[in-house]
This record gives C-alpha cells, sequence and structure tokens, in this order.
C-alpha cells in the first residue's frame, strides 16, 4: 500500500510519500481502507518531535489521528463491527495513523461514521468535535442560559464549539478574523469580535465561560481570566490557565481524550442537522507534505482532508 510517513523527526521535507507493508489487525483491532485522514496541528508538534517525551514512537512512523474508511478486516475479539462498516475514530497519537491506504483502528474507539456526509469529509470530525465537547461540557460544564467566549473561533474546534454552544442553550461570543465572520454567524454566533482589530479583552463584559482556542503569553491567558465571571470557568486547549486566578474561577487545559461513545453522539448530531462538518480543502495524501509546509508558514486556510489515490 501507499502511505506517507517520516523515519526520523524533523521539518515537513522528512514526511515520504512511499510504499509500506498494509497492517494486519491484530486482536481487538480492526483494518480500515481509508476514505480520508485530515490535517492536525498536534501531527505537525509530534513530526517535529516536540512531542517525543510524551508521545514516543516507533519509527518510521504514518501521521493521521483521524481516520474515514470502511472496514476491510476485523481481527480477534472484534465484536459488532465488520467488514464493510463504514466508520470514524480518532487515532492513538502514539500508533501508526491514517495517512495511507489502510490503518489499524482499535475497535473501541470507533463510532459509525455520519450518513449524511461524504464518509472522506468525515474525517473532519473525530478528534476536532470531541475537543470542542469535551472543553465545553466536560470541562467547562457548560449550560443553557450561560454566556460563553470562545477565543480563536475561526478554526475547526472552534466552529464546532460554536455549534455546539449555541444548540446547548448559551449566548455565544466569538473572536475571529472577517474571513470567518460568514460561517460563525452561520453556526449561531451571537456575537463577533474582529481580533484584528479589536483585543479580546475589549469584549466589555464578563463570560460564564472562557474557552481559548489559541497560543497566548502568559500574560494574555490571565487577561482572559479577568473576563470570566465568579464562579466562572476558563478553560484553554492551548496555553495553560493560570492555576488560581481567584473569585472562585475554575481553570483547566484540555487534552482531547478518544471516546467512542461521545463521537458517536457527534455523528448523531450530523446527521440530525444540527452539527455541520466544515472542509475547507481536499487534498491527495501524497500532497500531506506540502499540507504541514503550508502549517508550519501559517498557510493553511482551514480544516484539510487528505484523500488517498
Amino acid at each position: 500500500m501507499k502511505a506517507v510517513r517520516y523515519h526520523r523527526y524533523g521539518d515537513s521535507d522528512v514526511l515520504v510519500h512511499e510504499e509500506a507493508e498494509t497492517p494486519v489487525p491484530g486482536t481487538g483491532q480492526v483494518l480500515v481502507k481509508v476514505a480520508a485522514t485530515s490535517f492536525n496541528p498536534v501531527d505537525a508538534a509530534i513530526r517535529a518531535g516536540a512531542l517525543r517525551d510524551v508521545f514516543p514512537l516507533a519509527l518510521p512512523h504514518v501521521p493521521g489521528i483521524d481516520l474515514a474508511g470502511t472496514i476491510a478486516e476485523a481481527g480477534p475479539g472484534v465484536g459488532r463491527w465488520q467488514a464493510g462498516d463504514a466508520v470514524v475514530a480518532f487515532l492513538p497519537l502514539d500508533a501508526d495513523g491514517a495517512a495511507a491506504e489502510y490503518a489499524l483502528a482499535p475497535a473501541e474507539v470507533l463510532a459509525a461514521a455520519p450518513k449524511t456526509v461524504d464518509l472522506a469529509d468525515a474525517a473532519a470530525l473525530p478528534s476536532v468535535g470531541l475537543t470542542a465537547w469535551q472543553a465545553l461540557f466536560d470541562h467547562a460544564g457548560l449550560r443553557s442560559g450561560q454566556t460563553i467566549l470562545i477565543n480563536g473561533a475561526g478554526g475547526a474546534v472552534g466552529g464546532y464549539a460554536v455549534q455546539l454552544a449555541r444548540r446547548a442553550g448559551a449566548t455565544v461570543t466569538a473572536t475571529a478574523s472577517p474571513r470567518s465572520a460568514d460561517r460563525l454567524r452561520d453556526h449561531g454566533a451571537d456575537r463577533l469580535i474582529d481580533h484584528t482589530t479589536t483585543p479580546v479583552t475589549d469584549a466589555g463584559r464578563r463570560f460564564d465561560v472562557v474557552l481559548n482556542l489559541v497560543p497566548t503569553s502568559p500574560g494574555e491567558i490571565a487577561a482572559l481570566a479577568g473576563l470570566v465571571a465568579d464562579g466562572g470557568a476558563l478553560v484553554s486547549t492551548t496555553t495553560p490557565p493560570p492555576d488560581d486566578p481567584g473569585r472562585g474561577i475554575r481553570t483547566t487545559r484540555v487534552f482531547a481524550l478518544s471516546k467512542a461513545d461521545q463521537l458517536a453522539g457527534l455523528v448523531a448530531r450530523v446527521d440530525a442537522g444540527e452539527l455541520r462538518i466544515d472542509v475547507a480543502a481536499r487534498r491527495p495524501l501524497a500532497e500531506l507534505p506540502a499540507v504541514h509546509s503550508d502549517s508550519d508558514a501559517g498557510r493553511l486556510p482551514g480544516k484539510t482532508v487528505l484523500i488517498p489515490a
């Protein structure tokens, strides 16, 4: 099979589109014919070696933590899943991923794929959708009637966070650039702050929840804590928030977990028309090195899915 792999840590030029052996599913695993994977910034961080102490890899390594495809073979001990099932998954970060024609997946991380979208586009859902869900509800405890500020809503996680928060009955303020404004309004954002012209600290009010999705300095994350109402929550997927900013504020840094039941819930929302999957670009898998390069240079326009030939 064809796969994109890297044999050493480094810049995007370590990624090679090459022949690799088709893996064989072991106990509790399935072999999936990949319809698509998607690019995530953490893929680039792992490739560069920045997370080698946290997620040690056996090289060569196949990246791609998001998977959408069709089961080709089920290994021993796999219960409900069988060949022909269309599935999605958030794969383990320390194992080979889905940037290949075939990929292995632990059966316990699988969810049935959405029926109302193209299977390849479904690869844009798992890791970022789960990050948004867990940040909002597992960590922030967002409830109907509350107010939330989503800082950096123009990205993939932010798009899902806006939709999920609005569906939960929250009033949503989102920071983003003008190019994301129409999309976020369509997703239900009640108020937009153009971060290219207005500092987020000029939001003019306090919020029950502040969700930070962009890298910030310690001073900036402390300023975001100042926008949280007494007893509220500050949740960040990037910069660690201050441990105890006072006023009864809870703070958490989010590391998304692969939870099949939550992923199945997101899929159900997609099929019910309550959650939209946004794909900015669809590119051949062979272009994954260029996608990494574009991301490193800040040129990636949004969620990109990679499709094997």
